[in-house]
């Protein structure tokens, strides 16, 4: 797990990297064939990433570990998080800023920005921990106001 590239550069190499696989996909296969393709490549890579970050754990992660974390993806002021709960069992929290919408859109990739970046979330915590499921209704990169990231525990 390396923490000294901000997670929003990260995404910048691979977003420059995979507009050109996705290009070249739905020029042979059409749009809803290429934004698959990229959705499920996507996941599997957050998926490989969030057990990554569990190795550093010698026990089955929670929300506090999963929130000592955050910091990666908030680096270079990426986003604003509004914190409206916070337990080991439950993390509750809006984004209100997210500079990776805005970067996806300057690359010319707001089309697929939430398959790059949004479709990441709950795959990641597949990865992490089986028992952490997130649910959220809306994302600024899909036209949003927030994002509404709540995060619970399996019982």
């Amino acid at each position: 797990m390396t923490d000294h590239i901000p997670m929003i550069e990260k995404r910048r190499i691979e977003a420059a990297i995979l507009k050109e696989v996705y290009d070249v996909i739905k020029a042979r296969h059409g749009k809803d064939e290429a934004q698959e393709i990229i959705r499920d490549a996507v996941a599997q890579s957050a998926i490989a990433q969030g057990r990554e970050f569990r190795a550093h754990h010698d026990h089955a992660p929670d929300l506090a570990d999963f929130t000592k974390h955050q910091h990666l993806w908030e680096k270079n002021n990426a986003l604003t998080r509004e914190v409206l709960h916070s337990s080991p069992e439950r993390l509750d929290y809006n984004i209100t800023k997210c500079a990776y919408a805005e970067m996806y859109k300057e690359m010319g990739l707001a089309e697929i920005g939430p398959l790059l970046s949004c479709n990441r979330d709950a795959s990641f915590c597949t990865g992490f921990s089986e028992d952490i499921t997130l649910e959220r209704s809306q994302t600024i990169m899909e036209g949003a106001s927030h994002c509404d990231f709540r995060y619970t525990i399996k019982k």
